[in-house]
């Protein structure tokens, strides 16, 4: 029995558990929000608050934090937004100079440096400056789930916005889903039935276009409206046509 066990498995192993937990933390403080699954959501929630936590406690000068933070989330290289599409139209050897510098060090706080107009910073060093510093008076709730009221196509899964409070952006629509495919081509049917139906429409004095088959009856070849909306019947020798009394004898 799973009595007391607040653990969600999320069909992996621990260790690719941990690391999708740890990625996707990281992504949230780079960009300020993640689109993903609720159920991904829900479980990096708390992890997010508790590491903004500690770089406060970090921001503050405790170096056990700021060590515990390495450890937990790790420590990759983030390239500024505003640099990124600069990025990465760069050569390989270029990218390496933004990563390091000439002793191999890497470098974490994205500063110019070696000719360099940016470099990397670290994802623990934007944390603590640039994230942790915005909650400095907040007691916790640093972050909101959003629904987004669509799932996921492979499997059905609900989908939702994880967001940092204070850096918030609109998720697209959320109270109104996008139509199918389906709907769209309805809807452009009826609209090819309206407007046919306007096109030939004329005042009522005017002679309605008329046509004589084989047994030199009078036919009324004024476009009507199936039953479906879909394009046009007329009434030769398939069903009565409405504007036939109308037509002349």
């Amino acid at each position: 029995m799973r009595h007391r066990v607040a653990l969600r498995k999320l069909n992996r192993t621990k260790e690719h558990r941990l690391a999708l937990r740890r990625n996707m933390a990281q992504s949230l403080f780079e960009h300020g929000q993640i689109q993903t699954t609720l159920t991904k959501a829900k479980d990096l929630r708390p992890f997010a608050e508790r590491m903004i936590t500690l770089a406060r406690k970090a921001r503050q000068g405790s170096l056990a934090a700021r060590q515990r933070l390495i450890s937990v989330l790790g420590d990759r290289a983030v390239i500024p937004a505003e640099y990124q599409e600069q990025y990465e139209e760069m050569s390989d050897a270029a990218r390496g100079r933004v990563l390091r510098s000439r002793s191999g060090r890497r470098h974490r706080l994205g500063q110019p440096k070696g000719g360099q107009k940016f470099t990397t910073i670290s994802i623990v060093n934007h944390l603590i400056n640039n994230v942790a510093g915005d909650y400095e008076d907040r007691p916790g709730g640093y972050t909101r789930v959003i629904k987004l009221g669509r799932v996921q196509k492979n499997d059905s899964s609900p989908l939702a916005v994880l967001q940092l409070v204070g850096k918030e952006e609109s998720p697209g629509t959320v109270t109104r889903p996008e139509k199918s495919a389906r709907q769209r081509r309805t809807e452009r049917r009826y609209a090819a039935a309206a407007k046919a139906i306007k096109k030939v429409r004329r005042p009522a004095g005017d002679a309605m276009p008329t046509m004589h088959t084989a047994s030199s009856r009078a036919v009324c070849m004024m476009p009507c409206p199936s039953p479906r909306g879909l394009g046009m019947i007329s009434a030769i020798g398939r069903v009565a046509c409405p504007n036939d009394s109308r037509s002349p004898s």
